[in-house]
């Protein structure tokens, strides 16, 4: 199953793993949503960009080492947010259905 929005990533945490054909940046959020932290963070720091940055940021933030969690932000190019995790997970879920997966 290919998530085409939020909704349908969410459907798709009901799958044993997420599928080998995703970009590693929804896979790394695939992990996170399942309670992996440790996988989502493994993925996302071998993604050398700033979408890979700001997942790693959120990561940290989520950890609670907010000082780990701005540097990767400023990587990013983006401000430590003011929003709650759930939001910013959800922003970046949207951010890389729209930039990183591939189009049908």
């Amino acid at each position: 199953m290919e998530p085409l929005d939020y909704n349908g990533f969410l459907k798709t945490l009901a799958e044993e793993n997420p599928s080998e054909k995703w970009p590693a940046s929804i896979q790394s959020l695939w992990f996170d949503a399942q309670g992996n932290w440790e996988a989502s963070h493994n993925i996302a720091q071998d993604i050398h960009d700033n979408t890979g940055s700001w997942i790693h940021a959120y990561l940290h933030r989520k950890e609670g080492d907010d000082w780990n969690a701005g540097y990767w932000y400023g990587k990013a190019g983006r401000p430590f947010p003011k929003i709650s995790l759930g939001e910013e997970f959800k922003q970046l879920v949207l951010f890389v259905l729209e930039t990183d997966f591939p189009k049908q």
